[in-house]
């Protein structure tokens, strides 16, 4: 069964944002469709800025970490402090990873993840801070519609790739088909509890 949101606008509902560890900004997005499984949304165009780095899954976030909090804080040309939105997203760095295959490793192992952290909704391609750290790099993100699953816990590589799985069968079931590669978004700051976390998997659908 599927029930679709009405709101302002015909057909979709617009989730307000709310704060995450107290003062985050999270990056809004239209809900098209309510499934039992996952929320099927529309992202409007947003600026990222990323980081690709070589590390096992549950490594990767935290060294990237380091660069994309300097930038925010003024590690960039104008000096200027950007504020933290989320979620932080981890995705797949390498374009051979298959869109119907979990994002997966065998354990040791290492590959190319792209850490983004989401910039806030009022910054353009114009305005946004140009970057002093070579490494680090910002990126318009087009308009795209998208399907999330949600789930709480720590937001390990086997919850991910848990509940992508569920999310891929999901999808299968309903008709719609993903293209590219699977986003890993995390809300919330290590230190909150596992239960209280908010954790999401994201995967574009075809049009």
């Amino acid at each position: 069964m599927v029930s679709v949101d009405a709101g302002d606008t015909p057909g979709l509902a617009r989730r307000p944002r709310r704060t995450v560890d107290v003062v985050t900004e999270q990056q809004p997005y239209d809900v098209i469709e309510t499934h039992d499984e996952f929320e099927l949304r529309r992202y409007p165009e947003h600026l990222v800025a990323e980081i690709s780095v070589t590390a096992p899954f549950e490594e990767a976030g935290s060294r990237a970490f380091r660069a994309l909090a300097g930038y925010i804080n003024g590690q960039n040309r104008s000096r200027s402090t950007v504020a933290m939105t989320a979620p932080v997203v981890q995705q797949a760095g390498s374009v051979r990873v298959a869109m119907t295959a979990p994002v997966l490793q065998s354990e040791g192992e290492s590959d190319d993840y792209v850490i983004a952290f989401v910039l806030p909704s009022g910054m353009t391609a114009v305005t946004v801070p140009v970057p002093t750290d070579p490494h680090v790099r910002t990126r318009v993100v087009p308009m795209h519609v998208a399907a999330a699953l949600r789930f709480s816990g720590r937001g390990s590589e086997d919850a991910f790739a848990r509940h992508l799985r569920a999310l891929e069968s999901a999808l299968a079931s309903a008709g719609l088909s993903a293209v590219g590669s699977p986003r890993f978004a995390r809300f919330d700051a290590p230190y909150v509890p596992g239960l209280l976390r908010r954790n999401e998997v994201v995967i574009g659908i075809e049009a």
